[in-house]
């Protein structure tokens, strides 16, 4: 059973990602969910969020040239745990090792639905990993 408090914040400039992407968490039991359109929304959200996110998921394009996402989201109070996709699109810093565990990078330009259920048996270990999703379209 998932913990139904987790707060999670989907950051993609496309509609039909963010919805694509709020779909899977929502088959996984996940609803306290705010998705953003841009850049400059997703770091208001963050810096003035009343209780930290427990996951930041964001297209790693949003912030090319702009912001080091794997810095802001490592040093980041209000960001305990963030999965970067799309990041093949753009140039980013490698992550030690013992930041990985709070900074997930994929290349992938989109989470699929067994990748958001590693990361989120990483943050809620309550929840059950099932071996074979399948996956909405």
């Amino acid at each position: 059973m998932s913990n139904k408090t987790l707060r999670i914040l989907i950051a993609d400039e496309q509609h039909f990602y963010r919805m694509k992407i709020e779909r899977l968490f929502n088959q996984l039991g996940f609803y306290r969910i705010a998705p953003v359109h841009s850049l400059e929304e997703l770091l208001t959200l963050i810096e003035y969020a009343s209780e930290p996110f427990d996951l930041v998921v964001i297209n790693a394009v949003m912030a090319a040239g702009a912001l080091n996402l794997p810095d802001y989201l490592r040093d980041n109070r209000q960001v305990r745990h963030a999965m970067i996709y799309n990041g093949q699109s753009v140039t980013l810093s490698p992550i030690p090792a013992c930041v990985q565990q709070t900074v997930q990078i994929s290349h992938a330009p989109l989470p699929d639905l067994s990748s958001i259920q590693r990361q989120m048996t990483l943050i809620d270990p309550q929840l059950p990993f099932i071996g074979t999703v399948t996956s909405v379209r």
